[in-house]
């Protein structure tokens, strides 16, 4: 089995709470707006955001897998609290380190930096699957076009933040290894 129960419980959590941080996140709201809560605003970044940071994760996970390693998402909760917080509080920052996927120090050097980028791989993938529907496809509804636009400026973010070579980041175990 790829992903156990718990797993997937820890995959819905972590797809709530990235769809709730980015609620509003992309869309023009006026000056005298104080709802604190959009749905439509939710259903949008759920759409834009899930693919990213679950395909990062899983991508990990299936490398890892693929190396022949046990390897466990792990939902990161004060990670994804602080976001929510820094949501809820209206902060002008944005704070994401949700979850992780562990692996064992068995891993080889070669091994490890691939896992390490296996997440970032996939924000690529992602960031370039919706550039190439932006260019390639006609007749795209608003919605659409939000949509792809937000999935592009969320994988790149995420590719870029990622592989920054500091601390837990990917961009660090790539560089530098185990």
């Amino acid at each position: 089995m790829i992903l156990t129960f718990t797993e997937v419980i820890n995959f819905i959590i972590l797809i709530l709470g990235i769809g709730y941080i980015f609620t509003s996140n992309f869309t023009q709201r006026s000056a005298l707006s104080f709802s604190r809560f959009n749905l439509k605003d939710f259903k949008i970044a759920l759409i834009a955001t899930s693919p990213a940071v679950f395909f990062h994760e899983l991508f990990h996970k299936l490398i890892a897998i693929a190396f022949g390693h046990n390897a466990t998402f792990h939902i990161f909760t004060p990670g994804l609290l602080i976001g929510v917080v820094l949501k809820l509080i209206n902060s002008p920052f944005l704070f994401i380190a949700p979850g992780f996927v562990s692996i064992p120090p068995i891993a080889n050097d070669f091994q490890f930096r691939l896992i390490a980028f296996a997440g970032p791989f996939a924000n690529l993938l992602l960031f370039l699957i919706a550039t190439i529907i932006l260019k390639k496809a006609k007749n795209l509804s608003e919605k659409q076009l939000i949509i792809l636009h937000l999935t592009k400026r969320i994988n790149i973010i995420l590719l870029l933040f990622n592989m920054i070579p500091f601390g837990p980041l990917d961009g660090a175990k790539v560089l530098f290894g185990s």
